[in-house]
C-alpha cells in the first residue's frame, strides 16, 4: 500500500491530502493492466462507479474515433462521469501497456474531500492537435532496444564484431560484483573510437578494460521525458533501463528519443550534438521541422520559433562540417563557415534552404581551391541527408562565388563597386548584411570587420535604399489585395516577397548606413529609429507589421506541412475575417508609408 500513497501523494488533487486520508484512500486502489489498444472505457458505456489515475502508460480519448485527448501517469480521468452520474462523453483506449489505479468515489472516503479539487496538469497532458501524440509521456521502454550482451573478458574486437552484426551502437558487459555477485557496465562505438582508434587500448584487450561502470539506470515504467533528462544531466547517450529487481531489461539512447517525436528543443539540441554517425543525425535533424510545428501549436510567437530552429540547423551544419576533411578538427584560423540570409538573421521559416559561405586562409588550396568545393559540397550533401536543403538560388560554399580565400573576399569588398556584375552584387550584400559565422569565428569576424567598412560608401546605400523601396506591399483588387494571377498560387498573396521582403531590406539598409553588426530585422529597426533614419514612430510600426507578417507566413508554411503539402509563404486572403484583413491592410498601409518618405527624404542625399 505504501507504494500507492507514495504515488499518489505526488499527482493533483491528492497531494493536497493529509497522510490519513492518502492512507484510506490508497486502501482502496484496484489495479488493472490493458494492453496497448485495449479499450478502457466503451463507446456509450453507462456511468462509470470508479475514476481511473494512470500510474504507467498512456490512455488516449476518443470522440467518435477521433483522438481529442491523452491521459499520462498520474492524470485521472472518469471523475465527471463518476460525480455526475451521466455515462461518460468519450471512449477510452490504451494506447501502450497501461497500468490503472481504480478508485471508489473519494468524497465518501476522505475526511477532507473538500481538498480534492480535480483539473487536468497541464504540463502531463495536452490536447492532441492534428492527431499527433505526445510520446514524452509514454514509458521509456516503448524506446529501448534489446540488451546486447557479452563477457568481461571478450576480446575488445569480438565485441566491435557483435555491435556491427547485430546493427548496435553498445553491448552490456557482465562484470565480477565484488560482494559476490554479478555486475555489468556497457561498451559503446563511441568508446571504441575515442579509446582503441586512439591507440590507447589494442584490439585484443578485454572488454572490461575500457566498459564504463557502475551504469546509469532508470525503472522501464519511467516516462521518455526522464530517460531524456538523465542522459542530458549526465552527460551520456545511452541509458540502461532496469525491472523492479534492477535487472536490465532495454537500453535506451537518447537518438531514439529524437527520432520518435520526442520535440522539445533542447532534446532535438542533445540528439544532434550526441549523434555520432549520419543515421543519427538525420534521425535528430528529423524532428526539426516537426518541433517548430509544436512549438507554434503551444502559442510561441513565431519569431521566437524561428530563432530556436534557426540554432538547430547550425547546429547540424557544425557537425557535418566537423566530419570532411579538411574541416575535421580544424584549429578555427585556417576555415570558416557562414550562414547567410534568413538564417543569419535567425529568421528562418519551416521550408527555408540553408545558404551558406565559405573563407578561407590555407596557402596550401590556393592553387587548388576545387578541393575545397569538392569538400563543401560533401558537407552540404551530408547537411541535404538530414532532410534539410541547400539554397536553390546558389547561395552555398560548394560554389565559387561563395567559397573564397579571405585575401579574396577583401578584395572583392573593395573592387565589386559595379552592380551591374549580376550575381557577385548579390554575393556582396549577403556576405555584408546577412552572414555569420559558425566556424572559424575568429576569421569570421575578422572578415566582417573589414566588409563593413564598405557602407560608408554613398554607392552602397543608394542601392540598398533603391532595392527597399522597389518591391511594394500587395494592396490591390481582391479584397484590397494583390494575389497572384496564374500558376499553383492564383488567387493567393506572395507575403514574403511582396510583404516580408521589403520591411528586411528597409533593415538591412540601417545595417549598411549605422555599420552595426546586429542581424536581426526586429534590432535593425530598432538601431535605425536611435540613429535618425527612421522615426520612433515609423520603426515601431514596422516592426510591429514585420512580426505580424511572419506569423502569418509561418502559420501557412505550417498548414502546408500538416497536409504534406510543400511548404509555401502563401496565404489566401479569403480565408482571412474582417478584424485580420484589417491588421493585415494596415500593415502594408505602414510599409507602403515608410517607403515614400525614405524615397523622398533619404534617396535624393545618395545622389
Amino acid at each position: 500500500m505504501q507504494e500507492f500513497i507514495d504515488f499518489l501523494g505526488k499527482q493533483a488533487p491528492y497531494d493536497a491530502l493529509d497522510a490519513e486520508d492518502l492512507e484510506r484512500l490508497a486502501d482502496q486502489v484496484e489495479v488493472e493492466f490493458f494492453a496497448s489498444g485495449a479499450t478502457v472505457i466503451e463507446p456509450g458505456a453507462g456511468r462509470l462507479d470508479r475514476l481511473a489515475v494512470v500510474r504507467t502508460g498512456l490512455v488516449q480519448m476518443l470522440d467518435q474515433g477521433r483522438i481529442v485527448d491523452e491521459r499520462g501517469p498520474g492524470d485521472t480521468f472518469g471523475h465527471l462521469s463518476l460525480f455526475s452520474g451521466i455515462p461518460p462523453a468519450m471512449s477510452a483506449r490504451a494506447a501502450t501497456d497501461t497500468l490503472l489505479y481504480l478508485l471508489p468515489d473519494p468524497r465518501g472516503l476522505v475526511e477532507h474531500p473538500e481538498r480534492l479539487v480535480f483539473h487536468r496538469a497541464t504540463q502531463a497532458s495536452r490536447a492532441v492537435l492534428a492527431g499527433a501524440a505526445d510520446y514524452a509521456l509514454r514509458p521509456a521502454s516503448e524506446f529501448a532496444r534489446e540488451p546486447l550482451w557479452c563477457r568481461g573478458d571478450t576480446p575488445i574486437r569480438a565485441a566491435a564484431a557483435l555491435m556491427t552484426e547485430h546493427r548496435q551502437s553498445f553491448v552490456l558487459v557482465e562484470l565480477p560484483d565484488p560482494e559476490g555477485g554479478t555486475a555489468f557496465g556497457i561498451l559503446t562505438d563511441s568508446d571504441c573510437r575515442s579509446r582503441v582508434a586512439t591507440g590507447e587500448f589494442g584490439i585484443d584487450a578485454p572488454v572490461r578494460t575500457i566498459a564504463t561502470s557502475p551504469v546509469r539506470t532508470l525503472e522501464a515504467t519511467e516516462p521518455a521525458t526522464l530517460a531524456f533528462q538523465l542522459m542530458v544531466q549526465h552527460g551520456v547517450h545511452h541509458l540502461v533501463l532496469v525491472d523492479q529487481g534492477d535487472r536490465p531489461v532495454g537500453v535506451c539512447r537518447i537518438v531514439d528519443l529524437a527520432g520518435s517525436d520526442i520535440r522539445d528543443p533542447l532534446a532535438v539540441r542533445a540528439a544532434i550534438d550526441a549523434a555520432d554517425t549520419l543515421d543519427e543525425l538525420a534521425a535528430a535533424a528529423g524532428a526539426i521541422r516537426p518541433a517548430a510545428v509544436d512549438l507554434f501549436d503551444a502559442g510561441l510567437p513565431a519569431l521566437r520559433i524561428g530563432g530556436l530552429v534557426s540554432a538547430l540547423v547550425e547546429s547540424v551544419l557544425e557537425k557535418c562540417v566537423s566530419w570532411v576533411e579538411p574541416f575535421a578538427g580544424d584549429d578555427e584560423a585556417r576555415f570558416s563557415w557562414l550562414v547567410l540570409g534568413s538564417l543569419a538573421r535567425r529568421e528562418v521559416l519551416p521550408a527555408s534552404d540553408v545558404d551558406t559561405g565559405l573563407i578561407w586562409r590555407d596557402p596550401t588550396y590556393a592553387a587548388r581551391p576545387q578541393a575545397l568545393l569538392d569538400a563543401a559540397s560533401s558537407v552540404l550533401d551530408k547537411v541535404e541527408a538530414c532532410g534539410l536543403e541547400r539554397c536553390a538560388s546558389g547561395a552555398n560554399a560548394s560554389n565559387p562565388l561563395f567559397n573564397r580565400s579571405y585575401e579574396r573576399w577583401v578584395e572583392a569588398t573593395r573592387t565589386w563597386t559595379d552592380f551591374s556584375l549580376g550575381p557577385q552584387s548579390l554575393v556582396l550584400v549577403a556576405m555584408i548584411t546577412d552572414s555569420r559565422p559558425v566556424t572559424g569565428l575568429a576569421l569570421g569576424r575578422r572578415f566582417d570587420r573589414k566588409a563593413r567598412k564598405l557602407p560608408t560608401q554613398a554607392w552602397f546605400r543608394r542601392h540598398m535604399l533603391s532595392e527597399a523601396l522597389e518591391v511594394k506591399p500587395p494592396i490591390g483588387f481582391v479584397r484590397d489585395f494583390v494575389v497572384e494571377s496564374d500558376g499553383e498560387h492564383r488567387g493567393r498573396l506572395d507575403l514574403k516577397r511582396r510583404a516580408l521582403y521589403p520591411i528586411v531590406q528597409i533593415g538591412r539598409w540601417a545595417a549598411v548606413c549605422t555599420g552595426e553588426s546586429a542581424l536581426t530585422t526586429q534590432d535593425r529597426l530598432r538601431l535605425a529609429a536611435e540613429a535618425g533614419l527612421l522615426s520612433s514612430d515609423t520603426a515601431g510600426a514596422l516592426r510591429h507589421a514585420h512580426a505580424e507578417i511572419y506569423q502569418l507566413v509561418f502559420e501557412a508554411e505550417v498548414e502546408d506541412l500538416r497536409h504534406g503539402r510543400l511548404p509555401a509563404p502563401y496565404l489566401d486572403p479569403t480565408s482571412l475575417d474582417s478584424l485580420s484583413r484589417r491588421q493585415l491592410r494596415q500593415s502594408f498601409k505602414v510599409i507602403g508609408e515608410a517607403q515614400e518618405r525614405l524615397e523622398r527624404e533619404w534617396l535624393p542625399r545618395f545622389g
